[in-house]
C-alpha cells in the first residue's frame, strides 16, 4: 500500500506539472513572448523613437513606417483608400499593402514573410525589407534586442583640416600614406577637400603666413597644392585667429583694417579654390548692445570679403556652434552671405562628444540656415570609430552638405574605414 500511494502521488504531481506547462503556453508563441521585451532600433548609432513600439511577429520586426523613413530620408506616403505605403528615394520605389505578403520594389514583386499591419492606429511595416530595399545593412543583436541599421554611403563634401607640407607634421603621411615629400593615393579617396591652415592676421589688417598662434605656412606649401591637385582635392586657404588678445575685436572695429585684410585675402585666394574664415572666440561673456555690435562687426567683415572675392571662389565660415559659449555670430545673416558654414559642434566637455549637444547645435543652426549650406565639424581626437559613424549619421539625417574633420594627422585606421563605408566624397573634378 505504501509503495502504491507513493506511485499515485508521483503521477498526480507529474500531471499537474504537465497541465501547468500546457496552460502557460496555450495560445502563446515565440513572437508574443518576444514582445515582452523592448525592441530598440538604431540607425547609424542613433536610436529611433516610436509612438507605437516595434513588435516581432513570426520572427520579423515590424515598425511604424514614418519613423524609419524619416531617419533614412526616404519620402513616404500613405494611401488610405488602397491601404498602401509608397516610398521612393528617386532611384528605388517600393510599395506595401496592408495584409498583403507581396511587396513591390521598382514594380518587381517581392515575397514577404510577414505583411504590413495596423496596430493602435499606426501602420507597421517589415523593417528589414524596407531598410535593405534602400541599401542599408541590417543586423539583429539578440542579446540586447536591438536592430542596428547602417545607412548606405551618402555623397557629401568631406573637408580635412589643416597644415601639410613638411617632415615635422603627421598630416601629410596620414593623408598621402608616405613620408613627405613622397606621396601615394593613401587616404585621399575618403576626402574631397583640404582646409589649409596657413594664415593668420593682426589687428592692423595684415595677412600673416607666420604667427605666434602656431599657424604657419610651411616651406613645402607649393608641394601640397600640386599633390592635392594630382588627387583631385579642392583647397581652401584658412585664415585662423582667436580673440584671446582682443586682436580680432580691434580689427573688426576698423573699416580700414577690414578692407585691407579682405583685399589681401582676395589676392592670395587666387592660389586656391576658396577661402575658409576661422575667427574664433567672439562674443564670450557679452550681452546686449556689446554682443550686437560684435555680431554686426563680424558680419560686416564677411560681407566685405565676400564682395572682394572672385565669384568662382567659395567662402566658408568655420563658426562656434550656436549652443556654445561664443555668441558673436549671426548665423542667419552669415548664412545668407557665405557659401557654407562649418558648425564646430564640439568641445562640450566629453569624449565622445554628447550626441544631444551635437543635435541641439544642428537644430539651432538649421533654424537659421538651409541645411545644404551647413557642414558638421567633428573633432577627431574626441571620437572613436563607432562615435564617428554616429556623427556622420547625424549629418546624413539632417541632410547637411558634408562634414569637416579636425584634423588630419590624428585620424586612425578604423576611422578612415568608417569614412569609406559611410560617405562617398564629392568628386569636384567630375562635377559630382
Amino acid at each position: 500500500m505504501t509503495g502504491g500511494a507513493d506511485l499515485n502521488k508521483i503521477l498526480r504531481l507529474t500531471f499537474l506539472m504537465l497541465f501547468t506547462i500546457v496552460v502557460l503556453t496555450e495560445g502563446t508563441n515565440t513572437p508574443s513572448f518576444a514582445q515582452e521585451r523592448t525592441i530598440s532600433i538604431v540607425v547609424d548609432g542613433l536610436p529611433l523613437n516610436f509612438d507605437v513600439p516595434p513588435i516581432i511577429k513570426d520572427g520579423r520586426t515590424l515598425v511604424p513606417f514614418r519613423a524609419v523613413s524619416e531617419a533614412l530620408n526616404v519620402p513616404v506616403s500613405w494611401d488610405e483608400k488602397s491601404r498602401t505605403v509608397t516610398a521612393s528615394d528617386g532611384i528605388t520605389r517600393i510599395l506595401l499593402r496592408i495584409g498583403d505578403k507581396t511587396a513591390y520594389r521598382n514594380n518587381a514583386p517581392v515575397a514577404l514573410d510577414v505583411p504590413p499591419m495596423i496596430m493602435n492606429g499606426r501602420t507597421l511595416i517589415p523593417l528589414r525589407f524596407f531598410s535593405e530595399a534602400f541599401g542599408c545593412n541590417v543586423e539583429w543583436d539578440n542579446a540586447s534586442y536591438t536592430v542596428r541599421i547602417v545607412s548606405p554611403r551618402r555623397k557629401m563634401a568631406v573637408i580635412g583640416f589643416y597644415a601639410l607640407g613638411d617632415s615635422r607634421t603627421s598630416s601629410w603621411t596620414n593623408l598621402f600614406g608616405k613620408p613627405y615629400p613622397e606621396h601615394s593615393k593613401g587616404n585621399t579617396d575618403a576626402i574631397s577637400e583640404l582646409a589649409l591652415g596657413w594664415y593668420s592676421l593682426d589687428k592692423g589688417g595684415n595677412l600673416l603666413t607666420q604667427s605666434n598662434t602656431g599657424w604657419q605656412r610651411p616651406a613645402g606649401w607649393e608641394d601640397v597644392l600640386k599633390v592635392a591637385s594630382l588627387y583631385n582635392l579642392r583647397t581652401e586657404m584658412v585664415i585662423h585667429a582667436t580673440d584671446s588678445s582682443g586682436d580680432i575685436t580691434e580689427l573688426l572695429s576698423s573699416k580700414e583694417a577690414m578692407e585691407k585684410l579682405a583685399e589681401a585675402i582676395a589676392e592670395e585666394s587666387k592660389l586656391y579654390s576658396g577661402v575658409n574664415l576661422d575667427l574664433e572666440g567672439l562674443g564670450l561673456n557679452e550681452s546686449g548692445e556689446n554682443l550686437l555690435k560684435t555680431r554686426q562687426n563680424f558680419t560686416s567683415f564677411v560681407r566685405i570679403l565676400s564682395e572682394k572675392l572672385d565669384p568662382s571662389k567659395t567662402l566658408t565660415l568655420t563658426l562656434h556652434a550656436p549652443n556654445s559659449a561664443y555668441k558673436g555670430y549671426d548665423y542667419k545673416t552669415l548664412g545668407a552671405i557665405a557659401d557654407r558654414i562649418i558648425i564646430m559642434a564640439y568641445d562640450y566637455g566629453s569624449s565622445p562628444e554628447l550626441v544631444d549637444k551635437v543635435l541641439q547645435a544642428i537644430e539651432m543652426a538649421k533654424a537659421e540656415v538651409p541645411p545644404e549650406k551647413l557642414m558638421l565639424g567633428i573633432s577627431i581626437p574626441r571620437e572613436t570609430a563607432q562615435s564617428l559613424l554616429t556623427k556622420i549619421g547625424i549629418a546624413k539625417r539632417y541632410n547637411l552638405s558634408g562634414i569637416a574633420l579636425w584634423r588630419l594627422g590624428l585620424i586612425t585606421k578604423d576611422q578612415w574605414e568608417v569614412l569609406r563605408k559611410a560617405v562617398e566624397p564629392v568628386n569636384y573634378q567630375n562635377g559630382n
